[in-house]
């Protein structure tokens, strides 16, 4: 799927650039002592492992539906991205805040911060550009959705890309909070600057492994189109010949592009079952024309209100 392609580029990008950065923070950090940096460092490696996981996130939601997994792999893309936060969580965040209150409690010696400041200019450079990526492709499926860039980056159903734009953005504020720190350092003669940095940088990706979990853990519940789109899916329904009303409508996010309606629908009650067989191939035709992403439709005839009143029989005499 070309989605499936854009997001994959996007994240390749991504994964070169922090495991070259990675090292580069590693040897830096031990050349200057600074915490700042191996936290900084520990960042780049829980972003690179991340990546990992969202390429596998990617490859494995690809595979079609099968007679055990009917509705197809797309929610596996889900599991793997929740796998990937908590990968943020624990391999960033925590190495983190515990290497800050450690240069806290037992202080540090400040080596040469040249190194330090060069490798954090190229990193800086490198996350812009991956970011640089994510942005474009998000910008891209916003304008084809018709929605403000804002909005649609917290309700995209393509936490792939959004793990990356997140990330990147984080990876660029710890650059500088690390660069701080260092030249907080540098200028007091005190390990106590590099040391909340380091604290700071945990807790940015405390924050961003807190959002994507919870993006992951709606979309593997169930989260439905939003308000708007399902009052235009329900307009649709409604524009179908013998369709008089719909009872319940439920629509279910699968996956990036892939969406299940369910809905009850109360047809003419003088329809033969000709044109109501055909009024919900009419439906689904329409729905897939005017919304791309809707891959099943499920329609069930409901008697309405009144029919339910008077009964199977009709109405008493």
């Amino acid at each position: 799927m070309a989605e499936n392609g854009e997001s994959t580029f996007t994240v390749i990008v991504a994964a070169v650039a922090n495991l070259g950065i990675a090292a580069a923070k590693a040897v830096a950090g031990v050349i200057s002592g600074s915490s700042a940096m191996l936290s900084e460092a520990a960042h780049s490696v829980a972003d690179t492992v991340t990546e990992v996981m969202l390429l596998t996130a990617l490859k494995r939601s690809e595979k079609p539906a099968d007679e055990d997994h009917p509705v197809g792999y797309a929610g596996e893309r889900y599991v793997w991205a929740m796998l990937a936060a908590v990968a943020t969580f624990v391999g960033g965040a925590v190495f983190s805040v515990y290497d800050g209150v450690h240069t806290l409690t037992h202080g540090e010696e400040l080596g040469d911060p040249l190194v330090s400041y060069i490798v954090l200019g190229i990193a800086f450079l490198l996350e812009g550009f991956s970011l640089r990526t994510g942005v474009r492709q998000v910008q891209a499926e916003a304008e084809r959705a018709r929605t403000p860039f804002a909005r649609y980056m917290r309700l995209t159903p393509d936490t792939t890309v959004k793990a990356v734009v997140m990330e990147d953005s984080a990876a660029l504020a710890g650059l500088m909070l690390a660069a701080g720190g260092l030249l907080g350092g540098q200028l007091t003669g005190s390990g106590v600057w590099d040391g909340v940095a380091s604290i700071l940088i945990g807790v940015l990706l405390v924050y961003v492994a807190w959002v994507l979990g919870r993006s992951n853990a709606e979309l593997l519940i169930g989260r439905p189109l939003p308000k708007h789109v399902r009052a235009e899916v329900r307009e649709e329904l409604l524009s179908v010949p013998h369709i008089v009303d719909v009872l319940d409508l439920t629509t279910l996010i699968q996956g990036p592009g892939e969406v299940l309606i369910a809905a009850k629908i109360d047809f003419r009650d003088v329809a033969s079952a000709e044109q109501v067989e055909w009024a919900c191939e009419d439906a689904e035709s329409q729905l897939r024309e005017r919304f791309p992403s809707i891959r099943r439709v499920y329609l069930d005839p409901t008697p309405g209100v009144g029919q339910r009143r008077n009964g199977p029989a009709g109405p008493s005499e």
